[in-house]
C-alpha cells in the first residue's frame, strides 16, 4: 500500500473528504519524521514503536565493483512491531 491508497482507505473509513483525509496522513507522518529528528521514540501502543539508533562505521562491498568501501558512521531509523500488530499477523 502506498501512501495514496492509504488516504483513500482513511476517507472511506472515517468520512473525511479525501483531502482532509490526505492532510490528516500527511501531518501524522510529518509528525513522526520530525520526532524522529529530534531524536525521540515513537510509540504507537498496539503498533509499535520507531526509534533512531547510531550505526557505527564499517566496511561493506560496493555493489558496481564489488572492491570494499569505508560506510561512514550514521543514525538509521527502526522500527519494532508491537504486540497486537505481530499477534494479528499470526
Amino acid at each position: 500500500m502506498n501512501k495514496e491508497q492509504l488516504v483513500e482507505e482513511v476517507a472511506k473509513s472515517s468520512g473525511f473528504s479525501k483531502k482532509n483525509a490526505e492532510k490528516a496522513v500527511t501531518q501524522v507522518l510529518d509528525s513522526i519524521f520530525e520526532a524522529l529528528k529530534q531524536g525521540k521514540e515513537v510509540q504507537l501502543v498496539g503498533f509499535g514503536k520507531f526509534d533512531v539508533r547510531n550505526r557505527e562505521a564499517r566496511m561493506g562491498k560496493s555493489r558496481k565493483t564489488g572492491e570494499e568501501v569505508q560506510l561512514p558512521a550514521g543514525k538509521v531509523p527502526v522500527f519494532t512491531a508491537g504486540i497486537t500488530l505481530k499477534e494479528a499477523l499470526n
